[in-house]
């Protein structure tokens, strides 16, 4: 018993002697510990502050971020807005041009429709034709009517004698100007106009070509002109073409007629439509085929035309 009190002071002394080392162990690495532990938390805590401060630049740039949209949407609908006020506004600005055409081709319908274009029409004035004043009455009342319709851009229209279709054509003109100035009877188609103008016993033949030939002397303003071999076409008298005689202008001295023509010249300039021409004589055929020669064939009293 004694031996076993002994040896369980013994083992109880050591083992005191063990806890107060251990004991002392973990003081000593307490002492020691607290130092790295405090270290780590300043630099937690520095590390912590300089989050703290990208906390306020996120605010920032929040800030920015709304800054930052505010001025991207105004731009966006601004341009969308822009893109639709600029979609629209060619689309209507095309259409009335689209719409002043088809206004503006009535008139000129006639001369596109063939594929061709020409020079403007011309008109003159009574006074701008040498002795017009002097004319017959009846005869200024034909070519006043006729000037009139010059001035209306009136295109060349085969077939046509009404100027409410944008156009006539050559006999369709002399059908209409003599019908509204009291010639009932005038014929429709320049075959039969040139017959008209011969059964009455008006007609001059004319075979030279030169501008000063003889046969041009009994040329008076108001007579009917015909040509044959403008136009290929199967007739019998073989007439295609007739106009006018206005006389001569006073700044050329040149002579002058009114009609409807698709391809005559006034001034050296081709115009298709009803106008005013210069009247010349062709110059001789340039093909076989004699159909296709212009030719200019004579001139005759109006029908009925009295010289009061």
């Amino acid at each position: 018993m004694k031996w076993l009190l002994i040896l369980a002071i013994l083992f109880g002394t050591v083992g005191a002697a063990d806890a107060a080392e251990e004991s002392l162990g973990t003081k000593i690495k307490e002492a020691f510990e607290p130092a790295p532990t405090s270290t780590p938390s300043r630099k937690h805590q520095k590390r912590s502050s300089a989050k703290a401060t990208p906390t306020a630049s996120p605010a920032a740039s929040a800030k920015r971020k709304k800054a930052s949209p505010t001025p991207s949407p105004t731009p966006t609908p601004k341009r969308k807005s822009k893109r639709k006020k600029a979609s629209p506004t060619p689309t209507p600005s095309e259409s009335p041009a689209a719409k002043e055409t088809s206004s503006a081709s009535p008139a000129e319908t006639p001369e596109p429709a063939r594929g061709k274009k020409g020079w403007p029409n011309v008109s003159l004035s009574p006074n701008e034709i040498a002795g017009y004043d002097s004319y017959p009455a009846k005869v200024r009342q034909i070519l006043g009517a006729g000037l009139a319709l010059t001035k209306q851009n009136l295109g060349y229209s085969y077939g046509s004698a009404d100027p409410a279709n944008g156009g006539m054509d050559c006999s369709g003109f002399i059908y209409y100007v003599l019908r509204q100035n009291g010639f009932p009877d005038v014929p429709r188609d320049s075959s039969q106009q040139y017959v008209w103008v011969r059964k009455a016993g008006n007609f001059n033949a004319v075979l030279s070509r030169k501008e000063d030939s003889f046969e041009l002397d009994a040329l008076k303003p108001g007579d009917l002109l015909f040509w044959r071999g403008t136009y290929n076409i199967d007739r019998d008298p073989p007439i295609t073409h007739t106009m006018i005689y206005l006389g001569r202008e006073k700044r050329t001295n040149k002579r002058v007629m009114i009609g409807s023509s698709d391809g005559r010249t006034y001034d050296g300039k081709q115009r298709w439509g009803v106008s005013v021409f210069d009247f010349k004589l062709p110059p001789p055929p340039s093909s076989g085929d004699a159909k296709i020669s212009p030719v200019f064939v004579g001139y005759g009293r109006i029908p009925g035309l009295t010289e009061d």
